[in-house]
């Protein structure tokens, strides 16, 4: 791998930080006017320590964050990632041993104070917003996607922080911010992967008053801890009858200690990311929330993360793929020139480059969205403001609509084009590239899972439609959105028409009355959305570029809207070809 600053060697990722982030507009949203430095100020409370008291101290404490995660991501992670992944997991008798390499460069983010990335401040977390945690997991996932996963569930607190009750949030939330406790999430069961309405562990609550879980979960990411470090197990469970569906569900929290890791699975990809079949037998467990709110209310909240988390690893594995792909095209001679200058590779990288662009934008728009409502939400939370109360607030409502629409949007879109990136750089690199001589073998193995956890591409292609064929009503939300969005600029015809053809798209296929129909061409029109949704970011983002970039990101632009263009015909002839052809049972 190559080793270098993650974050500083990337000139897209800087020209994101430098210039295309509207910082004033996060800040204002994290910090609510500074109001962790001014009690700082009265209080002295050691850890708002850092709490910025303005802007400038605010952008330059994210960056200099990102910096030394950087640092750590590529001259240490990156340099042990084949190790990690050829020594792999260690299973016995329900315990998982991992590789030493990878305990000591936990160590060595947890001493330099980056462990509890996505944890806020009030809790001994390093208090950052979405932007930058973004940012930050894209950078270490470069590194190395397994370890990636270690520390998104060593931050996997925000379940508590948002729902648990204050004597939960301060009994747990610390010890995860301290690397004291690791964390899991168990929904999926042997039967029931996605079908999480009908799952059957059940949990039954005692004359004692205290609930007790009984069933087996599968794909259970760190059920096993890490290290020293043992798991809380966010685990979804049926307190309704067997045929109450998804209201009969409901969500607690389950430590390690009290389930048997069955086995850990022998995996394609992600070798040192242990992902555990956990079977709990009269478990205790803490209710989380209210009852009955489980898969409908909790849940979902924490998927919507960590779809949001994925979205950030593969868009790290991506860049380390087309990194890795352009270092060995620039090196390795064939008839007398590099093959960057071949021009079927040098097709390749151009297209390589202008995805991972685009996959960068819309990553970065999903967490910016989810900076405008969230934070209110828990600062709200911390003041005693009730759901109700918070939820009247118009620009609340509609950045969190925004934010439930681009999370599946991204999700699908990075991981899926991360694939794509991963392909071409492993063919760039030829018959080496198809051993294990070279990372792109790993990086190819690695990013395949992507867009399979944590919900399919499949499914959030149902998690996108309606927001898609709603929101681009006369007064839908999306359409607010893109029309706002695309008058902050002067767009080009290309754009223009662009969005045209994606408006046809969807009024196509509102006039589709057949359910079936409409399931089959759906993936038509989320496709249709995430290719013009780029194509604007792509070139709102060249007047807003550093100078010296404007022409690059325009040429990359240009190429992007084109490729749009003929996707979005495609999708439409096949969605009129459809239309005409009835549907059979």
């Amino acid at each position: 791998m190559i080793s270098n600053n993650y974050f500083n060697d990337n000139d897209d990722l800087i020209d994101h930080f430098d210039s295309l982030t509207p910082w004033n507009a996060v800040i204002d949203q994290y910090e609510q006017g500074f109001e962790d430095f001014a009690e700082f100020q009265k209080s002295g409370k050691e850890e708002l320590t850092f709490a910025p008291g303005n802007y400038e101290d605010a952008i330059e404490f994210y960056r200099s964050t990102l910096e030394a995660g950087g640092d750590i991501a590529g001259n240490d992670i990156s340099q042990i990632a084949k190790q990690m992944d050829e020594e792999g997991l260690k299973y016995k008798d329900g315990q998982v041993g991992f590789p030493k390499p990878m305990l000591d460069v936990v160590e060595k983010i947890k001493s330099a104070g980056l462990l509890p990335y996505g944890i806020h401040r009030h809790y001994g977390g390093l208090g950052l917003p979405s932007v930058v945690q973004s940012m930050l997991s894209e950078c270490v996932s470069r590194g190395d996607g397994s370890l990636a996963i270690t520390l998104g569930c060593m931050n996997l607190a925000e379940t508590v922080e948002r729902f648990g009750t204050d004597e939960m949030i301060h009994e747990y939330v610390p010890k995860m911010a301290s690397g004291e406790l690791c964390g899991a999430m168990a929904l999926t069961e042997p039967n029931y992967g996605s079908d999480l309405p009908n799952l059957q562990t059940k949990a039954v609550k005692g004359e004692d008053g205290v609930w007790r879980i009984t069933g087996t979960k599968r794909f259970i990411t760190h059920a096993c801890g890490f290290g020293n470090a043992p798991s809380i197990i966010l685990t979804l469970a049926r307190t309704g009858t067997t045929t109450s569906g998804a209201r009969g569900l409901s969500f607690f929290l389950v430590h390690s200690k009290d389930v048997f890791v069955a086995s850990i699975e022998k995996k394609m990809g992600l070798h040192c990311s242990p992902t555990c079949e956990v079977v709990f037998e009269n478990a205790p467990g803490i209710l989380i929330g209210e009852e009955g709110k489980g898969l409908v209310k909790y849940s979902m909240a924490m998927m919507n993360q960590a779809r949001l988390n994925i979205a950030a690893q593969a868009m790290g594995i991506a860049t380390a793929a087309y990194f890795e792909g352009k270092k060995y095209a620039e090196e390795r001679v064939q008839f007398g020139k590099t093959i960057s200058n071949i021009t079927a590779v040098k097709k390749m990288l151009e297209r390589m480059e202008r995805e991972v662009a685009a996959m960068r934008c819309i990553l970065y728009e999903a967490s910016f969205a989810v900076d405008q409502y969230r934070w209110k939400e828990e600062r709200g939370k911390m003041k005693g403001l009730t759901e109700k109360d918070i939820k009247k607030d118009e620009t609340f409502k509609k950045w969190e609509k925004l934010a439930s629409l681009f999370t599946p949007l991204s999700k699908y879109y990075i991981t899926e084009m991360a694939n794509v990136v991963a392909y071409d750089a492993l063919q760039i690199h030829g018959g080496s590239g198809y051993t294990e001589d070279y990372d792109v073998a790993r990086l190819y193995r690695d990013v395949r899972i992507t867009n399979i956890y944590e919900g399919t591409t499949q499914l959030q292609t149902v998690a996108c439609i309606g927001g898609i064929v709603s929101g681009m009503t006369e007064t839908g939300i999306y359409r607010e959105y893109l029309k706002s969005e695309m008058s902050g600029f002067v767009s080009s015809s290309e754009l223009n028409e662009l969005f045209k053809q994606f408006e046809t798209v969807v009024a196509e296929y509102a006039e589709i009355d057949s359910t079936p129909l409409r399931e089959e061409l759906a993936f038509e029109v989320v496709e249709s959305a995430a290719r013009f949704h780029n194509s604007l970011l792509l070139e709102r983002s060249i007047g807003r570029s550093k100078v010296e970039r404007r022409n690059h990101r325009k040429t990359l632009t240009e190429s992007y809207i084109l490729d749009s263009a003929a996707i979005l015909a495609s999708n439409l002839t096949k969605i009129r070809g459809k239309k005409k052809t009835p549907v059979t049972a």
